[in-house]
């Protein structure tokens, strides 16, 4: 997965992450907690484990993300998030921190592991002060697959591998069988074949461009990115089975839409802000906003500004949009949209052949 640690993010020196104290809403876990255990070799280390996982799991049950979907709490319960990120980095005052399993310091070593179990994304990958792959944070994971409505038999494509945790919660759901995740770089998705493995699962891993889909594991009933993205590549509806969800994100949203044939999608957006990196491959870059200069600082300080703001950049002239979120009563989410028809396809306001509509990039 690649999260994005929100819009407050600073890089501090190569590869440096600060994670905004939005980004750890529910269970008031800290990102990297203290120990308790000042030793812990062998059983110890993986009894601590066990007691972080289940705290984990409390407070994404308390911050109601499983409400969409209990199932999911079991997944979430069984699947051991630590062994999916042996390594990882956290933001510091100088710049950054690694903490790893094989630390010789068996405090540094329990600190590795109470902080696999927080509530916070995890930068696992960075390249010259750029975040590649990330575990996203876990009660935003919880909420997207409940999200995803998935069934027994579901086919699910992952778009974004990153640790390869997040296939793992599905796997436990779906079964290995009917998991494929795909990842442009090819050290992602060995790390996490191998992240899988020793988690016990073997869902499909592969190496290509995510906008493109997978289409010798087609067709898919549900398709999952972890990335944002300037609209949806019409090769995913092409590669979904009727009636198959899509579930991605784009602007600061998630959209999910009901596919409806090969080139026809249209849903809403849920209530959950999303912070990712955008997807790589395939020259796909996010559309800047316009010039902002004289707008009031509550409005640039609003998530749903903010969320308008990117949804309609590079269509929609920023001040505009100011007046039209006043005149609408500074709408929420849900009430934004986005239609596909064949060669066209658009973020609309209420309805999709309402007034207020915008094209998004193909």
């Amino acid at each position: 997965m690649t999260e994005d640690p929100g819009p407050r993010t600073r890089i501090r020196g190569p590869g440096a992450l600060a994670y905004p104290a939005a980004a750890q809403h529910s269970g008031g876990m800290a990102p990297h907690p203290a120990p308790d255990d000042p030793a812990a070799p062998g059983d110890d280390l993986e009894r601590i484990a066990a007691e972080a996982r289940a705290g984990l799991v409390r407070a994404i049950a308390a911050s109601g993300a499983f409400e969409a979907d209990p199932g999911w709490r079991a997944a979430f319960e069984e699947v051991p998030r630590h062994l999916f990120v042996p390594y990882y980095w956290i933001g510091t005052a100088g710049g950054h921190e690694r903490l790893w399993r094989e630390d010789p310091d068996p405090a540094r070593r329990v600190r590795w592991v109470r902080g696999a179990y927080a509530d916070a994304p995890l930068a696992t990958r960075l390249r010259d002060g750029e975040l590649l792959s990330s575990s996203s944070q876990p009660s935003l994971m919880a909420r997207m697959l409940a999200e995803l409505r998935v069934r027994p038999e579901s086919r699910v494509l992952e778009i974004g591998a990153g640790t390869g945790y997040n296939a793992a919660l599905l796997a436990h759901r779906v079964t290995d069988a009917r998991v494929t995740t795909v990842d442009l770089d090819t050290e992602i998705t060995e790390s996490a074949r191998t992240h899988l493995r020793a988690a016990g699962h073997t869902p499909t891993v592969v190496t290509g461009d995510g906008a493109r889909g997978w289409p010798g594991r087609a067709p898919f009933d549900r398709i999952m990115a972890t990335c944002t993205l300037p609209s949806v590549p019409r090769a995913w509806l092409a590669q979904c089975a009727p009636d198959a969800l899509v579930l991605a994100p784009l602007a600061t949203g998630l959209i999910r839409l009901t596919v409806r044939g090969p080139d026809q999608a249209e849903g809403r957006f849920l209530h959950t802000s999303a912070y990712f990196v955008p997807l790589r491959g395939a020259a796909r870059h996010l559309p800047e906003p316009g010039y902002s200069g004289g707008l009031p600082r509550r409005a640039l300080h609003s998530e749903l500004f903010q969320f308008l703001l990117a949804l309609t950049a590079g269509t929609l002239d920023p001040h505009d949009a100011l007046t039209l979120w006043q005149r609408e009563g500074r709408p929420a989410r849900e009430r934004y949209g986005v239609t596909v028809r064949g060669e066209h396809s658009w973020a609309w306001l209420d309805d999709p052949d309402g007034p207020y509509a915008w094209p998004l990039p193909h």
